[in-house]
């Protein structure tokens, strides 16, 4: 889909429906920021937003992928506070991410979970279709990894956003999203794989 602010509305409507919602968020930025051009509903702000409207369990949100320059000493400070775990890219480099996912199974539990992949969480050596590429990000095989071991989880909902195919001419960026999006599909629950 579109920029990463299309998850607020969507977590407002499950919200609404289910209570506030677990998130497993993949991602190079945790989307937190407060403003930008005095603008506070914006594409690095989703997450706020939703914590101010008390959208999200937060216990139940772990932020993957996380890293690259910022404005703050502190990037991940907020969504510490907030209860988010917080997994930087270094944490996942050169290795499998199932233990984390088992983690994640744990700390989601049985209520309702939503999954926000943002394509820039991928290095942008696979992904550089995308508006705010960050190097030294994850791999095709461990986005597998994490949708994969979302298996099983109560999830009601879930987005693969900012790919900007016009970034790519070799096509890649889209090729994936597509592909990740169909393994979100198969991630539903009762759906059935081979």
């Amino acid at each position: 889909g579109g920029d990463h602010t299309i998850t607020y509305p969507i977590l407002q409507a499950l919200a609404a429906k289910h209570g506030p919602v677990g998130l497993v968020h993949v991602d190079a930025h945790t989307d937190t920021g407060d403003t930008a051009l005095g603008e506070k509903i914006y594409h690095g702000s989703p997450f706020r937003r939703c914590v101010e409207e008390g959208l999200l369990h937060c216990s139940r949100v772990v932020q993957i992928g996380v890293r690259g320059s910022s404005y703050d000493p502190d990037p991940y400070e907020y969504s510490r506070q907030q209860g988010f775990r917080v997994v930087p890219a270094e944490e996942c480099w050169m290795k499998s991410l199932e233990p984390l996912m088992g983690e994640v199974r744990t700390q989601m539990g049985d209520k309702p979970v939503y999954i926000s992949f943002d394509i820039d969480g991928l290095d942008p050596t696979y992904a550089p279709g995308t508006g705010t590429p960050e190097i030294a990000g994850l791999t095709p095989a461990q986005a597998l990894e994490i949708i994969r071991g979302c298996k099983g989880l109560n999830i009601v909902g879930c987005d693969l956003v900012e790919v900007a195919p016009m970034y790519d001419v070799s096509g890649n960026t889209a090729l994936l999203g597509a592909n990740l999006l169909f393994e979100m599909l198969c991630v539903l629950p009762g759906v059935r794989t081979l």
